[in-house]
């Protein structure tokens, strides 16, 4: 076998060759720019094997090559793919405060959700003086059809991704939790019109929760914030009732992310 891997074949050759790529886009990250056979020498490979690698990310667009035959610094198509991130990360910053006014104006504990991939990422979370034991949900992923917060995001998908997630099993997480597809996606045409969704016990026994839509700078929905806490506290009554103030607060949060209507 080949000190350098340049003959491999199969699945431990492709991850050897996106660990290569990752350090050649951390090496350009750390430098500033390289050429090929710094590039080479660092990641201690041929430099026909360098070539390849940078080739490839350069057809990706990310890294660009300055001035022919030049050296080589990251492209602006990272940016591209840091861009999810940094809008998760500007929701979790700039929605903190918005979150925590209104769990401390409601009592209960408030979350922001995105979508990411198949579950629901909780980004955000402020909790009331009434959730002082409630679990913390930041970082934690949960199943969209089972989440109030993952339902508001899955009915303004567009309709064929939505249609793929439908296509998925749905897991039964209690003897509420809705599994027939048709069933959710009735449910799911619904939050538009009403907008909210709400979820009674089909995450967890014992626990309501309510959700609405964060629309982003564009005026598409780009996460949602949810209000939830024990039934006994957040009755169907109640999950109404919280409707409104959710929705004040998921306007201030549009609004701020670049929302104009």
């Amino acid at each position: 076998m080949s000190n350098h891997g340049d003959d491999e074949r199969g699945p431990t050759a492709m991850v050897q060759s996106v660990d290569r790529a990752i350090a050649v886009l951390e090496l350009l990250a750390n430098g500033g720019e390289a050429g090929i056979t710094e590039i080479a020498g660092q990641l201690g490979v041929h430099k026909s094997t360098a070539s390849r690698l940078v080739s490839v990310l350069e057809g990706r667009g990310l890294v660009e090559q300055l001035g022919r035959r030049g050296k080589y610094v990251i492209g602006l198509g990272v940016v591209r793919l840091a861009g999810a991130a940094i809008a998760r990360l500007d929701i979790a910053s700039v929605g903190q405060s918005i979150c925590q006014d209104l769990a401390d104006r409601i009592g209960e504990t408030i979350n922001i959700a995105v979508l990411d991939g198949t579950s629901v990422v909780n980004i955000t979370q402020a909790r009331g003086t009434a959730a002082i034991a409630a679990q913390n949900w930041v970082g934690q992923r949960t199943p969209p059809h089972a989440t109030s917060s993952g339902k508001v995001l899955l009915a303004h998908l567009e309709p064929v991704r939505r249609n793929q997630f439908l296509a998925f099993p749905l897991d039964a997480f209690t003897p509420r939790t809705i599994t027939d597809p048709a069933a959710l996606a009735a449910e799911l045409d619904r939050v538009p019109v009403d907008g909210y969704a709400a979820t009674f016990e089909e995450l967890e026994i014992g626990l309501h929760a309510v959700a609405v839509p964060v629309l982003g700078a564009g005026g598409a929905p780009t996460a949602a914030i949810s209000a939830s806490g024990p039934a006994f506290r957040l009755p169907r009554r109640r999950v109404a009732q919280l409707v409104g103030d959710l929705t004040g607060a998921a306007a201030e949060l549009s609004g701020r992310l670049g929302f104009r209507r």
